[in-house]
């Protein structure tokens, strides 16, 4: 539930759930698991789902990266969730900040303070002992590129990378990273499906692809939202997409996409969109040693 308010997230939860959702995407760094734990709760309480019947996923944030921080760092996770367990825990970012339950640490000078000694590797270890504990039942990592999924891949792992959550949509295609993560058994779930128009970091210059003329024109012809078509696009793919609303009515509209299919044709026109455009590309951290678009990924 990435860029919510305080007071949205729970009601948010409760009516996508009654709606149909099963899959809700939630982590530590979002700051809001306990309200999703409280929606949770509600409807296990009456009845509308039993635990078995969703996919919960959290993910570990850039202070909790040292080794002897991640069971705690998960631990509160799924007591703010009331769980017993998470269905897929990844590794957030792959840049580790300094350690800490300061989320975002900075100098007196406003510069991010990094733990570039902690390897992901090592981190990727710490979450492979979740699974053997069983807390979780499936672990994976989010905005890594292919050189640092390799680096997990050759390790003697316990535990396969079951996904890479990525940015994606008709401006950032990501082919390459699809084609290799389908290669290698990863599943690809795509974060910011609508290009993320709410980024607090957004400019009035940022290219729009909900307003791309391409995309209103396709919506306009099989009479759906431009939201519904970026959508469906990601699913045409075989992609797991995953967009946030907090308005019921944008919630099912969003759901609605599994409803009508796009022809090759117009996923074609949406892939030829392609600018390589990341509107979460964190830029000002480039300079840390495992930013994973500092480099082609």
């Amino acid at each position: 539930m990435f860029q919510s308010k305080p007071g949205e997230v729970e009601n948010a939860v409760k009516a996508a759930i009654s709606m149909g959702y099963r899959h809700i995407d939630c982590a530590r760094a979002y700051q809001n698991e306990g309200e999703v734990g409280t929606a949770l709760k509600a409807k296990f309480d009456d009845g509308t789902v039993k635990r078995e019947d969703l996919f919960i996923t959290s993910k570990l944030w850039n202070t909790y990266h040292h080794p002897d921080d991640v069971m705690k760092s998960f631990q509160d996770s799924l007591e703010l969730l009331g769980l017993d367990y998470v269905d897929l825990y990844l590794i957030h970012w792959p840049m580790a900040y300094k350690r800490g339950d300061v989320m975002f640490p900075k100098d007196d000078n406003g510069k991010f303070l990094y733990a570039e000694d902690i390897p992901f590797t090592d981190t990727w270890k710490a979450l492979e002992e979740l699974v053997s504990k069983g807390l979780c039942k499936s672990i994976g990592v989010s905005n890594f590129n292919q050189q640092q999924i390799e680096q997990i891949l050759a390790m003697p792992n316990k535990v396969p990378v079951a996904v890479n959550q990525i940015e994606l949509h008709p401006y950032l295609t990501q082919e390459p990273m699809v084609e290799f993560c389908k290669s290698k058994g990863i599943v690809v779930t795509a974060y910011s499906p609508l290009g993320s128009p709410q980024r607090p970091w957004v400019k009035e210059t940022d290219p729009s692809v909900m307003d791309d003329p391409i995309v209103v024109e396709i919506a306009n012809r099989y009479k759906k939202s431009p939201a519904q078509v970026l959508i469906r696009f990601a699913v045409e793919r075989g992609i797991v997409v995953i967009p946030k609303s907090v308005t019921p009515s944008r919630i099912q509209a969003n759901f609605e996409s599994m409803n009508f299919e796009l022809k090759p044709e117009d996923v074609r026109l949406l892939l030829n969109l392609n600018k390589n455009y990341r509107g979460c590309a964190l830029e000002w951290i480039f300079d840390h040693k495992d930013h994973p678009f500092a480099v082609t990924s």
